[in-house]
């Protein structure tokens, strides 16, 4: 069972930076994809961005050009740099990890909270 663990949920004010961690209890290299979702109150979970084994990184619309998916297989962790974040961006942020087979796993969420 693939255990994902994500940290560095916080509340910061709008303009301001984080960034979350997903470490894996597998390496993430075994897995064909891992990325970001998030879900507001009261919407659908959406994906933030996602990373391939290959390195082919993908971004949501809005999160384009302010946000950097990474990932550090030594540390079988992935991150998430979000800067100029906006009170829009506030949401539990998911991790999950895919296998080629279409196994799918998910972390337990890190709330990120923008407000001034």
């Amino acid at each position: 069972q693939v255990q994902l663990v994500e940290s560095g949920g916080d509340s910061v004010q709008p303009g301001g930076s984080l960034r979350l961690s997903c470490s894996s209890s597998e390496s993430v290299s075994s897995f064909y994809a891992m990325a970001w979702f998030r879900q507001a109150p009261g919407t659908q979970r959406e994906l933030v961005a996602s990373i391939t084994s290959r390195g082919i990184i993908n971004y949501g619309d809005s999160v384009t050009g302010r946000f950097t998916i990474s990932r550090d297989n030594a540390k079988n962790t992935v991150y998430l740099q979000m800067n100029r974040l906006k009170p829009e961006d506030t949401a539990v942020y998911y991790c999950n990890a895919e296998y080629i087979s279409g196994n799918l796993y998910w972390g337990q969420g890190t709330q990120v909270t923008v407000s001034s």
